[in-house]
């Protein structure tokens, strides 16, 4: 039932709409489910697989920590793309892709610490000492930098999995990816070749509604595997609540016997059974008091 309604979630999206007949790839071929008018059309069937396989290898990547980057810079994703990874608290990429961005990580951090440290430049004052000018060049170079690097910003390694729509688009970020072993994750049309990604998602990439529904769905499965991952670490720190507890009770018992036994060992040398000092007198070996006896 659950893959029935979502098939026909999709169908209602238009996400089986392909490109026209002539610009296919022939690698596209097992997804294709036949031609309609010169346009080919996906099959919904090979869609639902791509999307429960995605959803389910996203979802343990988030569980276990790890960032998943979003990318489309595509003028019809860029805002759904956005707004999905701002909820799941993820990076995310929708204005240029900068060459080197994840190759080059290193450079591109530094330049996120340059526009951090001018965002506090004129959040604290201190750039009021500058000229106007200065001013104005300064705010002009964190708008542009913002705009381009803000979505990465937080992000201090490079990236578990990179999330895409439109392969071919993308395509630089696609090889970036691939020659660092990161997993691949995308959109893909009849016009691309599934075989450059390691998750394909045979789906129209163009159309707002295609591209909505199935980057909701994928960023449903990855906020499941943070709240689990938070309800893992809830159920950690409670064990070792419990545990420390159990602990204090345990050290308090056996200071309490501890205790008891110092007591007793105390008791049995103490009272009656210590010697008294003999105190000698006279005629009995002591010494005879000054100015006694006859002289």
């Amino acid at each position: 039932m659950e893959n029935t309604s979502l098939q026909q979630q999709l169908l209602e999206a238009g996400v089986h709409f392909g490109h026209l007949k002539k610009k296919w790839n022939p690698k596209m071929l097992p997804y294709i489910f036949a031609e309609k008018k010169g346009i080919h059309i996906i099959d919904l069937n090979k869609t639902v697989e791509g999307l429960q396989e995605s959803a389910a290898a996203l979802k343990a990547i988030a569980r276990s920590g790890k960032k998943v980057m979003f990318v489309a810079t595509k003028k019809q994703a860029k805002e759904i793309v956005s707004d999905c990874a701002k909820r799941v608290n993820m990076p995310y990429v929708t204005e240029r892709w900068l060459g080197g961005m994840l190759t080059n990580f290193n450079t591109v951090r530094k330049s996120v610490k340059k526009m951090q440290s001018i965002e506090k430049m004129l959040g604290d004052g201190s750039a009021e000492s500058l000229t106007k000018k200065e001013r104005l060049t300064l705010t002009r170079d964190k708008d542009k930098m913002e705009k381009v690097l803000g979505g990465i910003a937080q992000i201090s390694r490079v990236p578990a999995a990179v999330l895409m729509v439109d392969i071919g688009h993308e395509h630089i970020a696609l090889a970036e990816a691939r020659k660092l072993g990161i997993n691949t994750f995308g959109m893909v049309d009849t016009n691309c070749d599934p075989n450059k990604i390691d998750f394909a998602i045979p789906a129209n990439d163009d159309a707002t509604k295609s591209i909505a529904i199935v980057m909701n769905y994928l960023t449903a499965a990855i906020s499941e595997g943070l709240l689990e991952r938070q309800a893992d670490k809830d159920d950690d720190e409670s064990h070792d609540a419990d545990e420390s507890a159990e602990a204090k009770a345990a050290r308090f018992e056996s200071k309490a016997d501890g205790g008891e036994e110092r007591g007793k060992r105390g008791g049995g040398r103490g009272g009656s059974s210590q010697p008294k000092r003999r105190v000698a007198g006279p005629g009995q070996g002591g010494r005879k008091p000054a100015g006694g006896g006859a002289r």
